[in-house]
């Protein structure tokens, strides 16, 4: 896997400073995207032992709230593959430390179906999320205002109590994660 860029004092995915990766990949290819480059999975560098301990020496400060997953798409099936063992990885190191994603994918139809490669893969990396922000970019509903997203079909999902609890439990600002 690729990956475009790591920002490590990234305000604007997620509360607080993070770190955050954007992977290389996505097949979504959402009409307006900000992050075009991203599409092309060879686009960017290859994602190294190196790069995962430069991610979790970023994540060492207390100031440094959480991790950001973004992309492209990391919930491509190749990307999967190349992050589940890292995404454990980091909760383990980083049991306190909130961990966001971002996809183009829908949560329940996509990826809790089965359809975006392994499902044992896919439940790994979702195990691993405290937040979800699913589904495609829509021009048409983009909205500058909305928190963590860029178009209003978009949601921002709790994701251990929507596993738990088999339905979509929804993230709002009054939520500490």
């Amino acid at each position: 896997m690729n990956y475009a860029t790591i920002k490590y004092y990234d305000i604007a995915n997620g509360p607080g400073v993070r770190v955050s990766l954007y992977v290389s990949g996505c097949r979504n290819h959402c009409k307006g995207c900000f992050n075009q480059e991203t599409w092309d999975f060879k686009y960017g560098e290859p994602f190294t032992e190196e790069v995962i301990q430069k991610i979790f020496k970023g994540l060492e400060p207390d100031y440094i709230k959480g991790f950001s997953l973004l992309g492209g798409d990391p919930f491509e099936p190749e990307n999967q593959l190349a992050l589940v063992d890292f995404m454990e990885r980091l909760k383990k190191q980083f049991p306190d430390k909130s961990v966001w994603a971002w996809t183009g994918y829908n949560f329940e139809a996509d990826l809790l179906a089965g359809k975006k490669g392994d499902i044992d893969v896919t439940m790994r990396i979702l195990k691993c999320l405290d937040v979800l922000v699913d589904g495609r970019f829509v021009e048409d509903l983009k909205n500058p205002d909305l928190l963590f997203r860029g178009s209003s079909n978009q949601r921002v999902i709790l994701v251990k109590p929507s596993l738990e609890k088999d339905e979509v439990v929804l993230w709002d600002e009054k939520t500490v994660v």
